[in-house]
């Protein structure tokens, strides 16, 4: 799906939480002045804002925890610079927070730190997560039913993980920062059973920002997932009452809507729901459904699909997308083994649903009406995208099995 290597960026509002999560953690800038080195970034002259970040994550798949410690965030007003140029503004957390992914998700924040700015036009920005040392497990992961081990972090990663987008600081205005982690499409696994991080994160804009919320029937745990043009741009977890919160979803320019695809787990045994062309309204919330008008879905069988990839140095997402009314949506996603090359969709990255997926176009009145695509039950295109970008595509269908040997070469 999303590149790893090169996450987007984005900005929104920051929601103050308990004081268990809020911390304030001002900064210095690394290059003094206005915090630019010469580049594609822009300031006012004698003018300054303030920078507030903030931290959200998607669901993760197959953990009950996804740990990582946090040091600083970095801004910058040139994409190009590297990690040891000049020009850097930081916003130092002292002492480093380390942070569960998974206690943020459904529209939480945790706060990160603020710092004074000046006001221009910023282009990247960098999250710089604390090494594992000696005796200290600064980033590790938990699990489903296991028990905690360390999550790898590369030397790249540790010199910050790179975000390029621009963002506007105005001179006399708060602006909030947050910085969404993608656990589920961020850990990846070794051949000896160990976890690595491959970080996908973006930032969003509050100024243009808004949410999606709905209730789901006998659904626990399903994922929720807003898309445009068949890629995720916010993900979310149903809560024990089946509630769910897509925040924050940018209002884009170009695509005021996006398409709300929800994917139960094999334990609620229930098909997937699509409801297109969703709007978003920045500063705003769109209802799809409510406690007294929830989206049912209807019972599904569950197939796994697995299979490798070769050479394992391709480091591939797997993603698994489904074709209906003409648009494509992403159901599942998953990484290839760092070192084996093998992968699986299964319930923890989840299994896909056999049964025709229940459709509907968004409508004020609820609750919805969703049509059942029967030309669409049990195929999808298994999607392989190699680190370097190249693309490998299978047609399968699931109705009556699971599939073995779905391989894609590199």
């Amino acid at each position: 799906m999303l590149k790893i290597k090169n996450p987007l960026a984005y900005l929104l509002r920051m929601l103050t939480l308990s004081s268990a999560l809020v911390l304030s953690a001002c900064g210095g800038g690394g290059g003094g002045g206005g915090g630019f080195s010469a580049g594609t970034g822009t300031t006012a002259a004698n003018s300054s804002g303030t920078l507030r970040v903030s931290m959200t994550d998607a669901p993760a798949c197959g953990f009950d925890n996804v740990f990582v410690t946090v040091e600083k965030v970095r801004v910058h007003g040139d994409t190009g610079v590297d990690a040891g140029g000049s020009g850097w503004v930081d916003i130092v957390v002292d002492p480093a927070r380390r942070i569960d992914l998974l206690s943020l998700t459904n529209g939480v924040l945790t706060t990160l730190g603020q710092t004074p700015l000046a006001a221009g036009t910023y282009q990247q920005i960098r999250l710089v997560l604390a090494a594992n040392g000696a005796g200290k497990v600064a980033n590790s992961v938990v699990p489903t039913g296991g028990v905690e081990q360390p999550l790898d972090t590369p030397s790249a990663v540790q010199s910050g993980i790179k975000i390029i987008r621009p963002f506007t600081v105005a001179a006399d205005t708060l602006t909030d920062l947050i910085l969404d982690f993608d656990a589920c499409k961020s850990i990846v696994t070794r051949g000896n059973g160990t976890y690595g991080l491959k970080p996908v994160v973006t930032a969003l804009p509050s100024a243009v920002s808004g949410s999606v919320t709905g209730v789901l029937a006998s659904a626990p745990g399903a994922r929720v997932y807003a898309e445009r043009n068949g890629t995720v741009v916010k993900a979310s977890v149903a809560d024990a009452n089946g509630n769910f919160t897509l925040s924050p979803i940018e209002q884009s320019s170009s695509v005021g809507t996006v398409d709300v695809v929800i994917v139960p787990t094999s334990t609620n045994a229930r098909g997937t729901g699509i409801i297109r062309d969703v709007p978003v309204t920045a500063g705003g919330s769109t209802a799809l459904a409510t406690a007294g008008a929830p989206i049912t879905l209807p019972s599904s069988a569950f197939r796994k699909v697995s299979g490798a990839v070769s050479p394992a140095s391709a480091q591939a997402t797997i993603r698994a997308l489904q074709l209906s009314g003409a648009r494509t949506f992403e159901i599942a996603a998953t990484a290839s083994n760092l070192d084996t090359g093998a992968y699986g969709l299964f319930d923890a990255q989840p299994a896909l649903p056999a049964a025709a997926p229940m459709v509907g176009t968004y409508q004020t009145t609820l609750p919805i009406p969703l049509t059942a695509d029967t030309a669409a039950a049990g195929k999808y295109s298994i999607q392989a995208t190699s680190d370097a970008g190249a693309v490998s595509t299978r047609q399968v269908d699931i109705t009556a099995s699971d599939l073995v040997d779905q391989n894609f070469q590199f």
